[in-house]
């Protein structure tokens, strides 16, 4: 029996799929592995397909128009990292018995309207009310889109002496939801003006047009949206699928003020906690002002983070002028203060 909340770190999840990936195919470009948003097929063409899926649960308090937008920004930013634009999704909408078909309504409705301006077509999927379902989730979201050969990236894609790129700062997702939870709690010691910009970050849950304009602008070699395991898991899985060893200086960037607030609070690491909307990019150096520039035209703000050394030893992380070395992700913090707050 298992205590396990969230996902397993790397390690444990490679040996629990080992072996497990069905037939062989040369077909498929990228699979599975530590920090691969989204698997690469190729159509055989001239084209190759992304394509990605994840599960959607809901956050207590939010409406549950954010439900439907989480579930097709959350998803469409995995293929999105690939430089592919998303154009495809099904997703399937498992409600707890009792749930009124109103409250469905609500949640398909903010889906079709979410997908409409990414310019995503819904090609089907499944809507059921079901026992042991205790709240309305996506039991999955899958969602894919075309590019030509070539004209496209992976996470494992970054090259020796590339600079890394984060946009917005780290914990967007863990701290925009865990305040909606613990806002009552901390709003007279935090004050208003910090728990309004918190909750104001759920617009910020998505890298789908972080992703895109960046690698529109070129010179982008690899893109990773930040999920568990927050910004250190993240740099942690763009390295080990590139190959590749990171340098990464924290003390460039900094904690977003309302956030380094909040997490201080409530007492976990805002660099480790999930942060789907803070994309990570490696850039070659001569790309990096034209990047930062198109990023900064959409009013996403950007950071540079470090750089990527092929003749390093080991992968280093600088906070607050002291370096360690990068080890492998753990448990997200974000689980934990989530369920007590759901308490």
């Amino acid at each position: 029996m298992s205590n396990q909340v969230g996902k397993l770190s790397p390690s444990r999840m490679e040996g629990l799929l080992a072996g497990s990936f069905g037939t062989p195919s040369d077909a498929l470009l990228v699979g599975s592995g530590p920090g691969l948003d989204a698997a690469v097929i190729s159509m055989g063409d001239g084209r190759v397909m992304a394509i990605a899926e994840d599960p959607i649960f809901p956050a207590p308090g939010l409406p549950l128009e954010i439900m439907g937008e989480f579930t097709v920004h959350i998803g469409a930013s995995d293929v999105a990292v690939t430089g592919v634009k998303p154009t495809f999704m099904t997703y399937s909408l498992l409600l707890p018995p009792g749930t009124p078909e109103e409250d469905a309504k609500t949640i398909v409705t903010s889906i079709s309207k979410t997908a409409e301006e990414l310019g995503i077509s819904i090609a089907g999927g499944h809507t059921g009310w079901y026992g042991g379902i205790a709240m309305p989730i996506v039991g999955g979201v899958t969602v894919w889109g075309f590019a030509p050969d070539g004209e496209w990236i992976s996470p494992g894609g970054a090259e020796d002496g590339d600079v890394i790129l984060m946009t917005k700062g780290p914990s967007i997702e863990a701290a925009a939801l865990l305040a909606v939870l613990y806002k009552e709690k901390l709003e007279g010691s935090l004050g208003s003006d910090i728990m309004e910009k918190l909750l104001s970050r759920v617009s910020q849950i998505t890298v789908v047009n972080d992703a895109l304009t960046a690698f529109r602008a070129g010179g982008v070699h690899a893109m990773h949206d930040a999920t568990e395991g927050g910004v250190l898991g993240g740099l942690w899985e763009i390295s080990a699928s590139s190959g590749i060893k990171v340098h990464a200086d924290f003390d460039l960037a900094g904690v977003p003020h309302d956030i380094a607030c909040f997490a201080e609070a409530l007492g976990f690491d805002p660099w480790a906690a999930i942060s789907e909307g803070t994309l990570l990019a490696a850039v070659h150096p001569n790309s990096v002002a034209g990047v930062r520039a198109a990023l900064k035209a959409e009013g996403i703000e950007s950071f540079v983070l470090g750089t990527f050394d092929a003749s390093a030893k080991a992968s280093t992380v600088k906070r607050d002028g002291v370096t360690a070395e990068l080890g492998e992700p753990g448990t997200d913090p974000f689980w934990g203060l989530f369920f007590a707050g759901l308490s």
